[in-house]
């Protein structure tokens, strides 16, 4: 195995982790309720709910797909997809932290994680 081989392993895995543990929070209470109140009005075309638990399938999914090699470039390519149709959620509930506590990052920096989480989801799809 390259290094470079062994680089994407290691993120793959990381990802994985990260987006598994994510998307599990999705079917917490709390947590749930916390994002189905980050959903914009604008994109309440369907219960927030309803719209937490499809996020938290796609990211499950996404986290397994990364670790099975004949999923893992489509579920890097998804997940970054992902990334992108959740960012407005992040943004609405930026720098609110009185309503959204922890999920209320301020947007400067969770718009640089969401980046860097969207480089990393390319880097394990090459």
């Amino acid at each position: 195995m390259t290094l470079l081989e062994t680089a994407q392993l290691i993120v793959r895995i990381l990802l994985a982790v990260v987006f598994v543990a994510m998307g599990a929070l999705h079917f917490v209470p709390g947590p749930a309720r916390g994002m189905a109140a980050m959903i914009p009005p604008a994109l309440r075309i369907v219960s927030p709910r309803t719209l937490v638990a499809v996020t938290g399938l796609c990211e499950i999914a996404g986290g397994i797909g990364l670790l099975v090699p004949a999923t893992r470039v489509a579920a890097a390519i998804c997940l970054a997809v992902f990334l992108v149709a959740v960012f407005p959620a992040n943004a609405y509930a930026a720098g609110k932290t009185d309503r959204f506590g922890v999920f209320a990052t301020p947007l400067v920096p969770r718009a640089i994680l969401q980046v860097v989480l969207i480089a990393a989801c390319l880097f394990c799809a090459v």
